[in-house]
């Protein structure tokens, strides 16, 4: 279906088809959902042996007691595991609680008051400190910086990473920006990886930046390969202490999609001078986090490749759910103007773009059909997607026959609006 090269009566045609079929969808009573990137029951089954798994013993590797006060960076275990997936040293990891999220914040909210770099390198102390975001990006790491009244600033994304023209280029002529979010394996919502050459140029950041820029690398997707031979992310870290760079990433990751999404435990990654900075007022926010649960996590994760072992078996359950999506983007637009649409080899989300100033209309008409689908503009800052094309699709949750239920609404939403904006501007 090509509408640009349609005559009007072939758009008319179309438009009664598709009416037609979207009205059965209506009288259907539907109530699908595709809006976030939930984990499914049957994922969170996986790691229902943790439960009992400490049989009455609370000891750590230490010998401490993981049921009492204390070790505010988290037990040696779990900071053995996080350094492994994040590539870096134990010493430069913090484990945490069930969300890597509140320790983006956490960093978020430290930088604006008290500095990345202490005294005098406080964020808040320009009136109006400036963040760049890679758009199509992450909806919460928007939300940070909205409730910190932080102003964010678009930066494209590319099939390498975002734009690092842009990027080096705005960096050097504005002191007010203070960082970068980034996701960079398997990015939401694109599913994009980073090149080596974008990791080692982002690495390079802190050469043409002031000392209290940061970059905020959130591997939330570090072992969630859909593939066998999924691609390779470049080591961050290693590229930061190559370039004189150490103080200029904070790496985030938890095992939120890994283990029980609700009682998971989070990571904090970053260089020794950062994380002394970060444990004065960690220390006054907190005794320590849940080290039972760590310690729970411990027994039934060693190390990395007991990880990797148990990912495999949640890529076997989420590959048939993206293959189910993306069918039905291929055989509906392979062959048309009325989309592109990535296809990831890892991560949580399929991105998909509607031609430009259609994306509120295909959710709406979604909406009216019974298909809830994440609100038009998630997925940049403010919620303002300057196209109004993107649209974020998350096949993690639902059954593979409540996907294809779905995702037939969604196919003639997006060529309903098409047509029907084709016959309104002619």
């Amino acid at each position: 279906m090509y509408i640009d090269s349609a005559s009007k009566a072939q758009l008319q045609q179309w438009e009664s088809e598709l009416s037609a079929e979207f009205q059965g969808f209506k009288n259907q009573s539907l109530n699908l959902d595709l809006t976030r990137g939930k984990p499914s029951a049957e994922q969170l089954s996986l790691t229902d042996n943790m439960d009992g798994i400490l049989s009455g013993n609370y000891k750590c590797q230490d010998g401490s007691d993981a049921r009492n006060y204390g070790g505010l960076f988290g037990i040696p275990e779990m900071r053995k595991l996080g350094a492994e997936l994040l590539g870096v040293k134990e010493n430069e990891v913090i484990a945490g609680g069930n969300s890597s999220l509140t320790f983006m914040h956490l960093c978020f909210v430290f930088a604006c008051l008290y500095g990345p770099g202490g005294k005098g390198t406080q964020w808040h102390r320009e009136r109006i400190p400036r963040f760049l975001c890679p758009v199509p990006g992450y909806d919460r790491h928007f939300s940070i910086c909205e409730d910190l009244d932080v102003k964010m600033i678009n930066v494209p994304m590319t099939a390498n990473g975002p734009d690092m023209d842009e990027v080096e280029s705005l960096v050097k002529k504005d002191p007010s920006i203070k960082g970068m979010w980034c996701v960079p394996k398997y990015s939401n919502p694109t599913g994009i990886v980073y090149s080596d050459e974008t990791v080692e140029r982002i690495a390079k950041l802190g050469r043409i930046a002031g000392p209290d820029f940061r970059v905020f690398w959130d591997n939330a997707y570090a072992v969630h390969d859909l593939t066998d031979n999924p691609p390779k992310l470049a080591n961050i870290m290693d590229l930061c202490k190559k370039h004189g760079t150490d103080n200029l990433v904070y790496q985030f990751s938890s095992t939120s999609k890994i283990s029980f999404a609700g009682a998971g435990v989070s990571f904090l990654a970053t260089s020794t001078a950062n994380l002394a900075g970060f444990e004065k007022h960690l220390f006054v926010l907190t005794i320590g986090p849940d080290k039972v649960n760590q310690l729970r996590h411990a027994k039934l994760f060693p190390d990395l490749a007991a990880v990797r072992k148990h990912m495999r078996k949640h890529a076997e359950l989420l590959r048939p759910k993206f293959e189910a999506v993306l069918d039905h983007l291929r055989k509906n637009f392979t062959d048309s103007d009325l989309g592109t649409w990535s296809e990831p080899q890892g991560g949580y989300f399929i991105s998909f773009n509607a031609r430009p100033g259609l994306a509120s209309e295909v959710i709406r008409l979604a909406g009216e059909a019974g298909v809830k689908l994440t609100p038009a503009g998630s997925t940049f800052p403010y919620k303002k997607d300057p196209e109004n094309r993107n649209i974020r699709l998350a096949p993690s949750f639902p059954k593979v026959a409540e996907l294809n239920k779905t995702m037939a609404v969604f196919v003639n939403c997006v060529k309903l609006a098409a047509v029907r904006q084709q016959l309104g501007n002619p």
